[in-house]
């Protein structure tokens, strides 16, 4: 069977994080992050994706996020290929997020 990532909102993710159940991985590059970052957040940029950098995610479930949603797919996958079970995402990434209104800050 084929690896599957599951598309989750900005509303879902917001939710998730807030009630502990998600861990957030963002794979945008670290420029990218000081300009703009999710709260609460992890970084592991996919220039340099290694799913062993994720930090262990304590029974939460790991969604990726980045800019639009395209790198999150692919760290996803890759994570996959490593053999762990990380198959969500943040669709639409930080664009869907403020157009959502959820909030973001500044400096990483």
């Amino acid at each position: 069977m084929a690896n599957q990532v599951q598309d989750l909102t900005p509303d879902e993710v917001s939710k998730g994080v807030a009630e502990g159940r998600y861990l957030l991985v963002d794979v945008r590059e670290p420029n990218e992050v000081d300009a703009e970052a999710y709260p609460y957040g992890v970084v592991v940029p996919l220039s340099t994706f290694d799913p062993k950098a994720i930090p262990d995610p304590q029974g939460k479930e790991v969604v990726f996020a980045c800019r639009s949603g395209k790198r999150s797919v692919t760290a996803s996958l890759a994570a996959q290929a490593a053999g762990l079970p990380y198959d969500k995402h943040l669709a639409g990434g930080m664009l869907g997020w403020k157009a959502a209104g959820l909030p973001s800050k500044v400096g990483g």
